[in-house]
């Protein structure tokens, strides 16, 4: 599987409060209007800058801590953004972020660059960007097709089972 992106740099420690301010996801129940608030207290304008299945988060350590409610993974999937690379994710967050269908891969961000162009080869696990390349650790075939149906549920109602490991 191949995502191709520009990047939107964000740093160390953002929580689900960030992802979707608590003011908005205890009053809006509908996901595609809480989309429109995403990261709105980080930057106003942010859900301008994203660009829907082509927009690639490049954020710091500890992406995702906070609460256990899934609207922040959802809310991102519904933004539009294709994928997120950080440093490291709250386990919970990588559980239900994975559980929808959103990708996300723990690699250094610390030279990718607000606007960067990038291509990630999950088979190969492979970033590139700006005439270099890391690794990352490629994805098990099962967790791509999980990603591919738009999560474990989506797959569990489309095949009755779970891939095979």
């Amino acid at each position: 599987m191949i995502l191709e992106g520009r990047a939107i740099k964000l740093g160390d420690n953002i929580n689900t409060d960030l992802i979707i301010s608590g003011r908005y996801k205890f009053a809006i129940t509908d996901i595609k209007e809480l989309a429109r608030h995403i990261m709105e207290d980080i930057d106003p304008r942010f859900a301008d800058k994203i660009e829907p299945g082509v927009s690639i988060i490049a954020a710091g350590k500890n992406f995702g801590m906070g609460s256990s409610r899934e609207q922040a993974p959802l809310v991102i999937k519904e933004s539009g953004i294709a994928a997120i690379l950080a440093k490291s994710f709250a386990r919970i967050f990588y559980r239900n972020s994975f559980n929808i269908g959103l990708t996300l891969i723990e690699t250094d961000t610390d030279k990718i660059a607000e606007g960067e162009e990038l291509r990630i080869d999950l088979d190969k696990g492979v970033v590139r960007g700006s005439g270099r390349e890391h690794k990352i650790k490629p994805f098990p075939r099962f967790m791509q097709q999980l990603l591919a149906e738009g999560g474990m549920v989506n797959y569990y109602k489309k095949y009755g089972k779970l891939p095979e490991v």
